[in-house]
């Protein structure tokens, strides 16, 4: 398989390969180092958390839920949110780290994976051609707009807890 999924089993496999093991890195995590601002944020020259690192995932993961639900009922979609224009994708991940962050980290954990199932279903319900078959947001196909704001930056984040789990020898 490439790195880029091509079709529906490839997207499913995407994200079922690397979720997993981002959430047993993440539930490594003791709740207390959990909010230790030392991550390469968004931003260029910005510090987050772990806990902003699953902000961002959830963040991301729900606005993909909320784009198919509203398109799916002939409503208009704001991409990448309202207020925001995608220059903008550092102030929008801003935004969800201020929306979780009193959050208790297990609890946010646990959102991640309700949110990852729902994309998940979602994904199963729809055909190959719904998801690959059609433009659906100008030249982009439902799957790849997935891909872009799940799978993709769950490698990601991976790479930067792995990062932050050696600096603070957690096994």
């Amino acid at each position: 398989m490439s790195s880029v999924p091509k079709n529906k089993d490839e997207l499913e496999l995407a994200i079922t390969s690397i979720f997993p093991k981002l959430m047993v890195d993440y539930r490594a995590i003791p709740e207390t180092k959990a909010r230790k601002i030392e991550i390469e944020g968004s931003v260029k020259g910005t510090l987050i958390s772990v806990s902003d690192t699953v902000a961002y995932l959830v963040g991301w993961g729900k606005l993909v839920l909320k784009w198919y639900r509203l398109k799916s009922q002939n409503q208009p979609v704001y991409f990448p949110e309202t207020g925001y224009k995608w220059n903008e994708l550092g102030l929008l991940a801003e935004n969800f780290y201020k929306e979780y962050r009193d959050w208790n980290y297990n609890d946010l954990l646990n959102e991640l994976d309700v949110m990852i199932n729902e994309i998940l279903l979602l994904i199963s319900s729809l055909s190959n051609h719904e998801l690959y078959g059609v433009a659906w947001y100008e030249q982009w196909s439902l799957g790849r707009m997935i891909q872009f704001n799940t799978s993709s930056p769950m490698k990601n984040m991976r790479t930067k807890v792995r990062r932050f789990k050696k600096v603070h020898c957690i096994k």
